[in-house]
């Protein structure tokens, strides 16, 4: 299984226009280990996640196999961003006190990764992943939104994405699971910052790739329609999947 580099063309709007995870997330995933020394973020991407730990632990070692997205990582002094693979780390045997993965444990090997978090967790490690699917702003927003994602977009999905559909229950995780609590993601956005959202999916570039048009102009006057005023500031939700374990 190779690395699968879907977002580095577009690793600085990915960072711009992607909501940021909630403290009470990291709050929790930190209740989890009796040290906070240090922390593997895997497949940072931007290093949204990273910085949310940075609060937590003593360092961060946050590593992704594009180095275009690294390169847009967010910078915090107790960061450390590098490029590794997420089966080949390069970190040291039993160093880390959380292994965390992002919206991204679906583009990787599982089993060789698994591998690898055994290798670098110390005793008392902790495994961590989450993800999110589709937005929630209003009944009218959803419908449009949600028939885009069903209709429009259906077959230029890739077709790892029926893992995030499925909050990563279809995707095998072999450590003693925790219990996590019911969480979720908001943020507050125009319709600017939605359009902005939207064009970070995979499939909206797979599409703009195949079809050489950009297709959020076939929803863009409906969405100006719900939506209302363009410069009133909406509340948008994601529910988080989030699925721990005790790695040893």
């Amino acid at each position: 299984m190779t690395f699968k580099d879907h977002f580095s063309s577009y690793a600085a709007d990915y960072r711009e226009n992607r909501p940021q995870y909630p403290p009470k997330l990291f709050r929790y995933l930190t209740s989890l280990v009796p040290q906070h020394e240090k922390v593997w973020d895997c497949a940072t991407g931007n290093g949204q996640a990273a910085v949310g730990l940075s609060d937590h632990f003593k360092e961060v070692m946050a590593t992704d196999a594009s180095a275009d997205q690294i390169s847009n990582g967010t910078p915090r002094l107790n960061i450390s961003y590098g490029v590794a693979s997420a089966e080949s780390s390069g970190l040291e045997d039993h160093s880390i006190d959380l292994v965390t993965v992002a919206q991204a444990l679906h583009w990787l090997d599982t089993g060789k990764f698994y591998q690898e978090v055994r290798r670098v967790s110390k005793k008392h490690g902790v495994m961590a992943v989450w993800c999110y699917d589709l937005l929630s702003v209003s009944p009218e927003v959803d419908a449009l939104i949600n028939r885009f994602y069903r209709e429009t977009m259906r077959k230029y999905w890739f077709r790892e994405r029926y893992h995030i559909e499925t909050g990563y229950s279809s995707l095998p995780f072999p450590f003693e699971r925790v219990a996590a609590p019911a969480l979720s993601m908001s943020t507050s956005w125009n319709l600017a910052a939605i359009t902005g959202y939207l064009r970070t999916w995979s499939a909206v570039h797979n599409y703009m790739e195949r079809e050489g048009n950009d297709p959020l102009d076939l929803i863009e006057s409906d969405l100006e329609s719900v939506w209302g005023n363009p410069e009133e500031v909406k509340r948008v939700i994601w529910l988080l999947s989030v699925t721990v374990g005790k790695v040893h």
